[in-house]
């Protein structure tokens, strides 16, 4: 199998799991490589992502490693099979990569949960708005590829709209709703836009107003996204330079403890949506 150059984030976690199975199990990559009557190579591209594997080797695999977590194995092979053909594939080689990592754990969590301070959530976001923003970059971004990462921008938006719509909660602080991106009817119509989302059943959007003050993670873009499996769970953290990624055990945790602790501070849905209506109707 040849290898692949690109690995996605879905090919890239399964591997790092399978990683993570066999050191647990205190077994060296030689070893398990024998046992499975391959090369410590193919582990190493296996583990890496640059491999695939088949699912029922997944399985022969796993059972080497003594794992009897039946939860995991099977999301595990569900995540077999290669690269699949996603929405977002026709995008590649077209957008930067990270853009389809995002649209691709958000097709594939259970549910998610994102803290924004500056920006506004993504899958939210209106075609002026997000039009607006990367009209920003520096250096100019050419036309097409603004289309191109506005195009695939909207699309995500069908992962919470579309039945049944996955749970999404949304922190999302005073300082990135009164941030007139494109100018007001621009933002009176974002703001709107929110407002209307937050009526759907499966969204709750809630704000961090100024008077909360200091809070963790404050000056962070960060998406959660729990997978079928706790141990599959994923965070994303963005920034200008690119998305990091983050799933070990303890790193999650410690994400998990600071959105709880943002949830503190933030207010609840009703007042969140009362927020949001008179920022706009001071537009």
């Amino acid at each position: 199998m040849a290898p692949k150059h690109q690995p996605t984030i879905r090919q890239r976690r399964l591997g790092a799991e399978l990683r993570r199975l066999r050191e647990s199990a205190g077994m060296p990559a030689p070893r398990a490589a024998e046992l499975l009557g391959t090369d410590r190579t193919n582990i190493s591209n296996i583990e890496a992502g640059r491999y695939g594997i088949s699912e029922d080797r997944l399985r022969r695999l796993v059972s080497i490693y003594e794992c009897d977590n039946e939860e995991l194995i099977d999301a595990l092979a569900s995540m077999t099979g290669g690269r699949r053909s996603g929405w977002w594939e026709e995008y590649r080689g077209k957008i930067p990569p990270d853009f389809l990592d995002t649209s691709e754990l958000e097709h594939y969590a259970t549910s998610l949960r994102s803290v924004q301070t500056a920006h506004l959530p993504g899958i939210f976001q209106t075609e002026d708005h997000a039009r607006a923003l990367f009209d920003l970059f520096i250096p100019t971004l050419p036309r097409l590829e603004v289309e191109l990462r506005i195009a695939h921008r909207l699309a995500r938006h069908a992962r919470i709209a579309d039945e049944p719509g996955i749970p999404y909660i949304g922190l999302i602080h005073e300082s990135a709703l009164r941030m007139q991106v494109g100018g007001r009817k621009v933002a009176k119509a974002q703001l709107t836009r929110l407002l209307e989302e937050g009526e759907r059943d499966n969204v709750t959007l809630r704000v961090i107003p100024f008077s909360a003050g200091g809070f963790p993670m404050a000056g962070d873009s960060v998406m959660y996204a729990v997978g079928p499996s706790p141990h599959l769970d994923t965070v994303l953290v963005d920034s200008p330079l690119g998305a990091a990624f983050f799933h070990s055990s303890t790193q999650l945790a410690n994400f998990r403890r600071r959105l709880d602790a943002i949830e503190q501070v933030a207010l609840n849905p009703k007042q969140s949506s009362d927020a949001i209506a008179h920022i706009a109707n001071d537009l």
